[in-house]
């Protein structure tokens, strides 16, 4: 395999289509402030409004001088960074042809995948807004999701595009509660969207084999995700007939509005 048939671009665009697939907290957050971010150590402040106050107004009454705008400000930075580096053999690339330098692109972008998915599920429970723990209630798993919306609600958390996650335990459990299977009554809902699994107490579910004993609710809002494909190259190895590809993913991730994430993890 000729080193000049190599074309980085091609092959980049390929690794992020593939990484974005295999994601799953990484898919639920917000990417608002990917494209300001190149490299390692990169920051992005994010700038947030402070609540304007309203007063009662009376009629012939002078109203109060005007407040001065303020805000808190929150830094996103670029702080995680993984890279794969493997070679093809010239008699492999003959044998193989494509074939076998996709399967490694796929495989190297799944593995990234995992060291992503991490790294953010970390960020995630350090941040939460709320964490508790507990037994699930004798009502079950529904009632415990019912639970978490309470929750939620109470916090203001608008009731658009929330997300839960929750382990494939879990999952079988709630396929044991006919409420959930047949979507009936108070439980009725709207369509799936993408990539969830179902649809209760107004979330929309997906499944993490990075969950054990855990429940994570939260909407896009609430966290943001950046990452850069930095670095893609093709080499030839010093030694020997092969082709070597090499490549560096960088990437952050911030819990941004801590109100719009909670944790309950299952206890016995």
């Amino acid at each position: 395999m000729a080193i000049t048939s190599f074309i980085p671009k091609v092959w980049s665009a390929r690794l992020l289509e593939n990484l974005q697939k295999a994601l799953v907290f990484g898919s639920l957050c917000n990417r608002n402030w990917e494209g300001d971010i190149a490299q390692w150590g990169d920051t992005v402040h994010i700038n947030s409004l402070s609540d304007i106050t309203v007063k009662p107004y009376t009629p012939s009454t002078d109203i109060d001088d005007p407040e001065q705008l303020s805000g808190a400000d929150a830094t996103l930075t670029i702080d995680h960074g993984a890279y794969y580096n493997f070679y093809l053999n010239d008699v492999d690339a003959a044998q193989a042809q494509a074939d076998l330098m996709d399967a490694a692109m796929r495989n190297a972008a799944y593995r990234l995948a995992v060291d992503t998915e991490q790294y953010i599920l970390g960020v995630i429970r350090e941040g939460a807004g709320k964490k508790v723990s507990g037994p699930v209630p004798e009502g079950g798993v529904y009632e415990l999701i019912v639970g978490i919306k309470t929750a939620l609600d109470q916090k203001n958390v608008p009731r658009l595009d929330r997300k839960l996650v929750v382990p494939a335990s879990v999952e079988g459990q709630l396929l044991l509660d006919n409420r959930f299977i047949t979507g009936s009554g108070a439980f009725r809902e709207a369509a799936l969207t993408e990539g969830s699994v179902a649809r209760a107490a107004g979330f929309d579910i997906y499944i993490s084999n990075d969950l054990t004993d855990e429940i994570v609710a939260m909407t896009p809002d609430g966290v943001t995700f950046a990452n850069q494909i930095s670095q893609i190259e093709a080499y030839r190895r010093e030694k020997g007939f092969a082709d070597g590809v090499k490549g560096l993913s960088l990437c952050g991730a911030k819990v941004v509005q801590p109100d719009c994430v909670y944790i309950h993890t299952i206890t016995k």
